[in-house]
């Protein structure tokens, strides 16, 4: 039998089965190779001690300083009713700031002997604040002496690795284990073609893998930091280009507009001209579908930029060329909206095969899950014939009795919303691979449009259509000045008065089903942890019915509603029969009520930054200014409420987008991208590392075309292997 090679030797084996099943269960560690791979997050340095005071609250921290001094206190509880209580309090120091350590009872002793002022140490527990000062509980620390052979043999070097821990396992003993599985660094293979490496100057594999757990200079850290970051950039970006390889030599239907078919007699009839965003994107969009391999387009625009319309003239052009269209929204409501915009837009072109529809006309149909039995069949014999060219629809589309006649091009809304299950069965629904185009309307930063989405083409659509207003967005501190909210809701009473409408979200709906005061209902997550739970819709509408906006109109919608409800909201709200709408994120995307001008976001901290710029797209969609009020009880140096500022102080997705990805972390970006597993990321920072993605990403390209099977490249295709296990490479090949 062949030996397991080093890298892929289970870690239960090395390390035994106790420690081998923490790192499993709270840290995902499987292999010898999964360890070496799992990167200090920053070093301490022998000499110098750490900020003591920029300790984040309620987060697990590995901190090294010097004991200041330390004192043992007896007091009386229920438990030693004599005083014989025990508590020891340590006080540690970094020469800037304080902390203190508190042990009880039985736990005083072996700390009691062993933290002597003057002793240094690494100290790991959870940050907490105890009369207004910063502790540790209980927290579980390694002296560094620097006598004895082991902390000698473990901390050699001045620099100290400080990993990525959990309370089960401290980063002293994450350390102490990558000790013992170092040796194997030896026999990582190398994936990077020898000619890349050397031409750009960076360390082998094995030598980065070393340096990055046992640096002796911080030169030793630049050097394998900047050569793992670009073992990440590359091999994840020759996985986008083999998909892209693979998707060129598929064949499709080209697919060209006629000059005087149904799209030129859309323009002629269009009220307004296009901006030159429009047309720049348009003509980007039409050479993709005249291409006869599938185009894979991304549009990304902000919020109110005109998307729908240039997905709309894509149809048409699709049509036009005797092909189906079909446009894929997240929810009902959204495709509702849509039929109903698209439609309208229209007029009688979308009237095919009626009395007093154009010559040229198509029909455009609607399938959601909810439509009566007769619609339904009426709107699949469509599809089946032809006689639809436009259809649009929510996951319904993708039902097995759903039959195209000759589907050309997939336009799917709001991308980060469908599995890519879904869209792949859609696009199974064409006799020929169809043209995809992708829209999202959260802006996404250059970097991670190439790194997520790498494998397809981006068109920007970043201007905004004449006759938008601007929107004025401010937060209101509840708490800390609660005559700010009382002056919100006259704000609204005021826009009412102008004839306008507004807004006012919530995070939840406050039904039975998420209800705790109702018989059944479950207690929200948050109520246990002692905050309060998210407002909720049908709370709020009550409470200012009866209360601040007594006498306007208030209405509610929320997801639990039935379909035909909601949308008979919806008509009366777009009607003006309704001054205040109530409700939940439902309204996040595609909703048009350009008299709407007002939003109140309740409890605004619980949403994140790309949901709260979208919600606040909803307003100033007319020709009068937009006002966006974000009412939060954080306090104001929390990370939430700086978040809000930063919502309020700019209308630029893409800034707003970058804000997000650095408080997020790429991980949850490429959660996404990557069938939900852990990120593949663990020293790329893909704002930071701009200039290596582009790089590698040209390489990789240029590696693919010269040698698409890898077959000369044994080395990348393992690595390749390794980062798409099967879930993955399913994933990438649905795309």
């Amino acid at each position: 039998m062949d030996p397991v090679p080093a890298l892929e030797e289970p870690l239960k084996k090395v390390l035994g089965p106790a420690t081998a099943k923490v790192m499993a269960e709270h840290l995902g560690l499987h292999t010898v190779g999964d360890l070496l791979h799992h990167y200090p997050r920053r070093y301490e340095e022998r000499g110098q001690l750490t900020h003591l005071a920029d300790l984040p609250m309620d987060e697990h921290v590995t901190v090294v300083a010097q004991v200041a001094d330390a004192r043992l206190h007896t007091f009386a509880s229920s438990r030693a009713p004599r005083g014989k209580g025990q508590r020891l309090e340590v006080t540690i120091t970094d020469g800037s700031g304080r902390l203190q350590l508190v042990f009880f009872g039985a736990g005083v002793h072996k700390p009691h002997k062993e933290l002597l002022p003057g002793t240094r140490a690494m100290f790991a527990g959870k940050v907490s604040v105890f009369n207004r000062r910063l502790q540790l509980a209980h927290p579980a620390y390694e002296l560094l002496r620097g006598d004895s052979e082991e902390t000698v043999e473990t901390w050699a070097g001045s620099l100290i690795p400080i990993y990525p821990a959990t309370a089960k396992l401290e980063s002293w003993k994450i350390g102490k284990a990558l000790q013992t599985v170092l040796p194997g660094a030896q026999e990582a293979v190398d994936p990077l073609p020898e000619s890349l490496r050397a031409g750009r100057g960076l360390v082998a594999l094995p030598e980065a893998l070393l340096k990055i757990h046992r640096p002796h200079t911080k030169a030793d850290i630049e050097d394998a930091r900047a050569r793992l970051k670009w073992d990440e950039a590359f091999v994840l970006q020759v996985a986008l280009a083999r998909r892209r390889h693979a998707d060129a030599q598929l064949p499709a239907v080209a697919r060209r507009p006629k000059p005087d078919g149904l799209l030129a007699a859309f323009d002629d009839r269009l009220p307004f001209t296009l901006t030159e965003g429009q047309r720049k994107v348009s003509a980007e969009i039409f050479t993709g579908l005249a291409t006869e391999h599938p185009m894979h387009r991304l549009l990304q625009g902000e919020v109110g930029s005109g998307k729908t319309m240039v997905a709309l003239r894509a149809m048409l052009a699709v049509v036009d060329a005797g092909g189906q269209a079909a446009m894929l929204a997240p929810t009902e409501v959204l495709a509702q909206q849509h039929h109903r915009s698209v439609t309208e837009m229209m007029g009688e072109l979308a009237e095919g095969g009626m009395l007093g529809g154009a010559e040229d006309a198509t029909k455009v149909v609607l399938l959601t899950g909810s439509m009566g039995a007769a619609a339904r069949r009426h709107a699949l014999l469509d599809l089946a014939t032809g006689e639809a060219g436009i259809v649009i629809g929510t996951h319904a589309l993708i039902e097995d009795k759903v039959q195209f006649h000759d589907l050309g091009l997939v336009v799917v809304d709001e991308q980060h919303r469908f599995g890519v299950e879904q869209r792949d069965a859609l696009r199974g629904k064409g006799k020929q691979p169809p043209h995809l185009l992708v829209m999202t309307a959260t802006p996404i930063p250059r970097t991670v449009a190439m790194t997520v989405f790498g494998d397809l083409e981006t068109s920007v659509l970043d201007q905004l259509p004449a006759g938008r207003s601007p929107i004025a967005s401010h937060v209101v501190p509840a708490a800390d000045k609660p005559h700010f909210l009382a002056r919100a809701w006259e704000r609204v009473r005021e826009e009412v008065a102008k004839g306008h409408q507004a807004y006012v979200v919530c995070p939840r709906i406050g039904d039975e089903a998420d209800d705790p005061k109702k018989p059944g209902g479950k207690k929200p997550a948050e109520d246990e942890a002692g905050k309060r739970p998210p407002l909720a819709v049908l709370d709020i509408a009550e409470q200012l019915a009866r209360g601040p906006l007594r006498g306007l109109r208030v209405e509610v919608l929320h997801g639990r509603m039935q379909p035909d409800d909601k949308d008979a909201v919806m008509r009366r709200f777009a009607a003006g029969e309704a001054d205040v709408l109530v409700a939940t994120t439902v309204i996040e995307v595609g909703v048009n009520v350009p008299n709407a001008t007002a939003m109140v976001i309740m409890d605004a901290d619980r949403f994140g930054v790309s949901q709260l710029h979208q919600l606040r797209g909803r307003v100033g969609r007319g020709s009068a200014p937009g006002l966006c009020l974000l009412v939060t009880e954080m306090p104001e140096a929390s990370a939430a409420r700086q978040r809000l500022t930063a919502v309020a102080s700019t209308l630029d997705g893409f800034e707003l987008s970058r804000i997000d990805l650095e408080q997020r972390r790429e991980g949850d970006v490429l959660g996404q991208a990557q069938s939900g597993t852990r990120s593949s990321l663990r020293m790329l920072a893909v704002i930071d590392d701009e200039e290596i993605i582009a790089e590698a990403r040209e390489e990789a390209t240029r590696v693919v075309a010269d040698d698409p099977e890898l077959t000369r490249l044994p080395a990348l295709r393992t690595a390749l292997d390794a980062l798409l296990d099967e879930e993955r490479e399913q994933y990438l090949e649905k795309g």
